[in-house]
C-alpha cells in the first residue's frame, strides 16, 4: 500500500511540475560590438517571451554614480532619467560627437587664414674660410667677419586662394559631423529602449513573484483544508499528499520567480548606472492601455522622417560623396597667398626698419605616382558602401515598423483573453474547492483547477510584456523612442 501510495504521489508531481510554467533563467553575457543589446531573462510564462533586442553591449553597461544609503524608489522615467546620465553606450555617443566637431575643424583649418609671428636676435661670427673664401688677388679678404648683432620680428599670414580639395574635404566632414550628431541623438533612443525593456522584465518578474505569492497561499490553505478533512476522517491521507506536492511545487516556483527578479533588477541596474550593492525598489506597475489610430502608411512616413539613424545614414551618404569630389580635386591645381610683415635691425645700437614679402603660389600637379587614382578609387568605394547601406536601412525600418505593428496588434488580443482566461479560471478554482469541502471531489480536481489558475496568470503577465515590449519597440521603429516611451509610461 505504501509503495502504491509514493508511485501516486510521484505521479501527481511530475504532472504538477509539467503544467507549472519554468523560466530558464539567461543570465546577460558578452555580445559583439555593433548595436545590440545583451540578451536578457524573460518572466516566467509558458510561451517564450521576447528578450531584449541586440544593439551593443557598450549599452547594457554604464559608468556608476555613488552609493546611496538606503532603499532608493525608481520609477520608469526615474530609469530613463538616469540611463541617459550614466548609460555607457551614450557617453561613448557623446565623445565620438566631440571627435567628429574635432576633425571638422581640423579640416576647415586648411580654408581659414593662418596667422603665426615670430621673432629672433642673432649673435654671429663667421669663419669665411669655411665657406671656401681664402682670398683673392690684390684683395684683402678677412679669414673671420664679426661679431656683429641683429634681430627680426614679423608676423606671417597663409590663406588659401582655390583649393577644391580642401574645400570638399571640408564639406565631408561638416557632413559627418551631422551624422555624428544624428547618431548621438540614436543613441538617445536606444538607450531609452535599454532602459525600458530592462524595466519591463523587472516589473513583469516583480508581478510573477506576486502571482506565485498568491499561488503558495492557495495551496497553503488547500493543504490546510485537505489536512483537516483527513483528520475529521472525511477524505483519504492521498488528497492532503496530493495538496502537499502542490503546496511544494509553488513554492519551487516561488524561489525561481524571486532569483528571476533579483537578477533582472542587477541587469536595470548596470544599465542606468547604479551603484554595485545599491538597494532599490521598483514603483511603477505593468501598465496596460491600447493603442490605436495608427496605420501602415503614417507609421513608415513618420519613420523615414524621424529615425535618427536613417538621417545619419543620409549625411554619411553625403559626406561620402564629397571625400568622393575631394579625391578627385587633387588633379586640380592649387592657390595660395602669404605675407610677411615686421621690423628688423641691429642692437645694442637699435636701428630698425620695416621689411616684408608678399608672394602667391600656383601648384600644379603633373605626375604624383597615381596616388591620387588611388584615393578615387577608395573614395568610390566607400561611397558605394555608405549608398548600399542607405538602402539595407531603409528595407531594414520597414520591416521593423511592419513586425512592430503586427506583434502590437497581437499582443493586445492576447490581453483580452488572457484577461477573460484568469476570470473563468478563478471562478473554476472557487467551484472545485467548494465541491472538495462538499465532499463531492477529491484533490485531483481542485489541483488541476490551481495549476490552470496558475498557468492563466502567467499568461496574463506574458500578455502584458509582450503589449509593452511590442509598444517599446514600435517607439523604436518609429524613431520617438525617447518621447514615446515616457509618453506611454507617463506617471499618473
Amino acid at each position: 500500500m505504501a509503495g502504491c501510495l509514493a508511485i501516486i504521489c510521484a505521479a501527481v508531481a511530475l504532472s504538477v511540475a509539467s503544467a507549472l510554467p519554468v523560466r530558464a533563467q539567461n543570465a546577460p553575457g558578452a555580445v559583439s560590438p555593433g548595436a545590440s543589446y545583451p540578451s536578457q531573462s524573460a518572466p516566467a510564462v509558458s510561451a517564450p517571451m521576447p528578450s531584449m533586442p541586440q544593439t551593443g553591449n557598450a549599452y547594457s553597461g554604464s559608468v556608476p554614480e555613488p552609493l546611496v544609503p538606503g532603499v532608493l524608489k525608481i520609477s520608469l522615467q526615474d530609469a530613463i532619467q538616469r540611463g541617459l546620465q550614466h548609460n555607457l553606450g551614450l557617453l561613448l555617443a557623446g565623445q565620438n560627437l566631440q571627435a567628429a566637431r574635432g576633425r571638422r575643424w581640423q579640416e576647415l583649418s586648411h580654408l581659414l587664414p593662418n596667422l603665426t609671428t615670430s621673432s629672433y636676435m642673432d649673435d654671429s661670427k663667421v669663419d669665411l674660410a669655411e665657406f671656401g673664401f681664402s682670398g683673392f688677388p690684390g684683395l684683402q679678404i678677412p679669414a673671420v667677419v664679426g661679431p656683429f648683432q641683429y634681430f627680426d620680428t614679423r608676423a606671417y599670414l597663409t590663406q588659401s586662394v582655390f583649393d577644391w580639395q580642401a574645400w570638399n574635404g571640408t564639406r565631408a566632414a561638416s557632413e559627418n559631423a551631422k551624422a555624428a550628431q544624428y547618431t548621438y541623438k540614436d543613441a538617445r533612443d536606444l538607450v531609452v529602449l535599454a532602459v525600458g525593456f530592462a524595466y519591463v522584465q523587472a516589473i513583469a518578474d516583480q508581478a510573477t513573484v506576486n502571482s506565485t505569492t498568491a499561488q503558495v497561499n492557495t495551496a497553503q490553505a488547500l493543504y490546510q483544508q485537505a489536512s483537516d478533512q483527513v483528520q475529521a476522517g472525511t477524505a483519504p491521507s492521498i488528497d492532503a499528499l496530493r495538496a502537499k506536492v502542490e503546496l511544494q511545487t509553488q513554492q519551487q516556483a516561488l524561489i525561481q520567480a524571486k532569483n528571476d527578479l533579483a537578477i533582472q533588477k542587477l541587469t536595470l541596474a548596470r544599465t542606468i548606472g547604479l551603484a554595485p550593492g545599491q538597494r532599490f525598489d521598483l514603483t511603477d506597475k505593468t501598465p496596460y492601455q491600447p493603442l490605436t489610430g495608427l496605420s501602415l502608411d503614417q507609421a513608415l512616413k513618420q519613420a523615414y522622417a524621424s529615425r535618427s539613424d536613417y538621417q545619419a545614414a543620409i549625411a554619411s551618404v553625403r559626406a561620402a560623396e564629397d571625400s568622393r569630389r575631394a579625391a578627385e580635386a587633387e588633379y586640380l591645381p592649387s592657390l595660395s597667398f602669404s605675407a610677411d610683415y615686421g621690423l628688423a635691425g641691429t642692437y645694442p645700437n637699435v636701428q630698425t626698419h620695416g621689411v616684408f614679402d608678399v608672394r602667391g603660389t600656383l601648384t600644379v600637379p603633373i605626375f604624383q605616382g597615381n596616388r591620387v587614382h588611388g584615393d578615387v578609387l577608395q573614395a568610390n568605394a566607400q561611397l558605394q558602401q555608405a549608398r548600399e547601406q542607405l538602402d539595407d536601412l531603409r528595407a531594414q525600418i520597414d520591416s521593423q515598423v511592419r513586425t512592430a505593428l503586427l506583434n502590437l496588434e497581437s499582443a493586445e488580443q492576447r490581453v483580452s483573453v488572457a484577461q477573460s482566461n484568469v476570470d473563468l479560471a478563478e471562478q473554476t478554482l472557487s467551484q472545485s474547492r467548494d465541491r472538495f469541502a462538499a465532499g463531492v471531489t477529491d484533490t485531483v480536481e481542485v489541483v488541476q483547477a490551481q495549476q490552470q489558475v496558475a498557468s492563466a496568470h502567467q499568461q496574463y503577465i506574458s500578455s502584458l510584456y509582450l503589449d509593452n515590449y511590442a509598444k517599446i519597440s514600435l517607439a523604436r521603429a518609429l524613431g520617438v523612442a525617447e518621447t514615446g516611451v515616457k509618453q506611454y509610461f507617463e506617471e499618473k
